[in-house]
């Protein structure tokens, strides 16, 4: 008698409790999604809306620096990469530099603690907290730490030139090395954490079996570990170089930088702290913007993993 009803029902097109069930949840699904909404809206949207219109601004016949006024002025996207076409492309270069650095740094630091600790909880718990433990002290701080130690007149200089390894007139400061090793430095835990991530998830019995089939151990990582980290690697890539093609604080002069070495985060802060020149800095981050967006999306689509976008 039941599943007759249930055929009648069925028949007759009319909604299971399940289906009925769901609908009367759904209002309640789009009520918990309107506060991150909102918060897009406001705190996203909003500013980046903001930030377009900033920069197509005119400045104001006989007005004072900083005064401008609404204005379809795209000329402002041509002057900017005109002028800062030099340290746009400074930017990506030292980004691609650290990235890479830092890739080569962190791959063996998260092999090491994600498939050869597994088997020492405690030390695997330990080298965690010690690639964690510079997020605990400011982004700022540590900068600041590395020019007292890179100083011409510090410690470590020093005494590389007193035991004549370097020449007494050579600096490291204020060059494009120090503002790699600067964000090399400061990005290896965003590099480090998503591969030891996806090795920490490594089935070693593949691994095993690998070397049971008589493959060296440089083809097992070629063939199989690798691969398999690959989803680890391109998170670590693109949480480096993102950031690091906008930072603005190691190739500062007042840190690792120079005149020389400044990046395109320098100029933005310049030109809308110093210069006042709001439509520039506003098409200069936009500019920024899209350009790491179409290298993130081409770089995502030619590794294959279009997910992650």
């Amino acid at each position: 008698m039941a599943f007759g009803a249930f055929q009648s029902a069925v028949a007759s097109g009319t909604p299971s409790s399940g289906a009925a069930l769901a609908q009367r949840k759904s209002p309640i699904a789009l009520l918990l999604l309107l506060p991150g909404v909102l918060y897009l809206l406001l705190f996203f949207l909003t500013p980046l809306l903001s930030l377009v219109l900033t920069s197509f601004q005119a400045p104001i016949p006989g007005g004072f620096a900083g005064e401008y006024q609404t204005a379809f002025r795209w000329e402002n996207y041509s002057v900017v990469v005109e002028t800062y076409g030099e340290h746009i492309g400074r930017s990506f270069i030292y980004a691609l530099l650290a990235t890479s650095f830092a890739l080569i740094i962190s791959y063996p630091i998260a092999y090491v603690i994600g498939v050869k600790l597994r088997a020492y909880p405690l030390w695997q718990a330990l080298s965690l907290v010690l690639v964690i433990a510079p997020f605990f002290i400011s982004f700022l701080l540590r900068t600041i730490a590395w020019k007292q130690i890179f100083a011409d007149e510090g410690l470590l200089m020093s005494a590389l030139k007193g035991m004549q390894i370097i020449p007494g007139d050579a600096y490291f400061t204020g060059t494009p090395a120090a503002v790699i090793f600067g964000l090399t430095y400061n990005f290896i835990p965003f590099m480090t954490l998503p591969i030891y991530t996806s090795l920490e998830k490594l089935d070693l019995r593949l691994v095993e079996a690998g070397g049971d089939l008589y493959a060296n151990p440089f083809t097992v990582f070629r063939k199989i570990t690798f691969p398999l980290s690959i989803p680890g690697v391109l998170s670590g890539t693109l949480l480096t170089f993102i950031p690091a093609a906008g930072d603005y604080i190691n190739a500062s002069r007042d840190f690792l930088g120079s005149t020389d070495t400044q990046m395109i985060g320098n100029v933005i802060e310049a030109n809308f702290l110093v210069l006042q020149n709001f439509p520039a800095a506003a098409a200069l981050s936009l500019l920024l913007m899209a350009a790491i967006l179409v290298l993130v999306s081409a770089y995502v689509k030619r590794s294959g993993t279009d997910d992650l976008l």
